[in-house]
């Protein structure tokens, strides 16, 4: 996927500043797609260029205007191009499990630290992730979703996908814990 599909989905959700997109990324579409601010504003003004977003000037009161972008007709076919293309399935490349598999001809033990340091960064991204969803979703604030309302259904499987994710990686770290404590240094 490129980034330029990830910026039209968002902009289809709702138009917005290329601050307000980064925001977006940081807050829900970075749990399956980084980005950085200067990544997302020279994709946007490329994106411009050809096409495939519109832009205009807002005014704001007390600051500067903003420049809100909106998805055009060429963005839109682009997108549906790219959905209806197929794509492979992707393939894990995870550092972790090659140092883990490496500890073996080294001190295993001596990654129990770097394990644990992931298995805190999962735990920390899984409650964001449970937060959100009650926020968003299922908690007695969230509007309920009604039959047929595809976008919020959508987004609402894309995060359960992340929180089962962030599940199975906790177990995984869990088990290698178990595994490494297993050694004492030694060999």
């Amino acid at each position: 996927m490129a980034l330029e599909h990830a910026i039209l989905v968002s902009l289809l959700e709702k138009p917005g500043s290329g601050y307000e997109l980064a925001r977006r990324f940081e807050r829900s579409i970075g749990y399956f797609w980084t980005a950085t601010h200067q990544q997302i504003y020279r994709v946007l003004k490329r994106m411009e260029n050809d096409g495939w977003v519109a832009a205009r000037d807002v005014p704001q009161q007390g600051r500067p205007d903003k420049r809100e972008y909106s998805v055009a007709d060429l963005g839109r076919a682009a997108l549906s191009s790219w959905l209806h293309e197929p794509i492979e399935p992707e393939s894990v490349r995870h550092d972790l499990a090659v140092k883990i598999r490496g500890a073996a001809f080294d001190d295993p033990a001596a990654l129990v630290t770097e394990v644990r340091r992931h298995r805190a960064a999962h735990e920390e991204r899984l409650a964001r992730y449970l937060a959100g969803e009650e926020r968003d979703f299922t908690g007695p604030e969230a509007r309920a979703a009604t039959v047929g309302e595809a976008e919020r259904e959508l987004q609402h499987a894309v995060l359960r996908g992340g929180i089962a994710y962030e599940r199975m990686m906790l177990a995984w770290l869990d088990d290698v814990l178990g595994t490494l404590a297993r050694f004492d240094g030694d060999g």
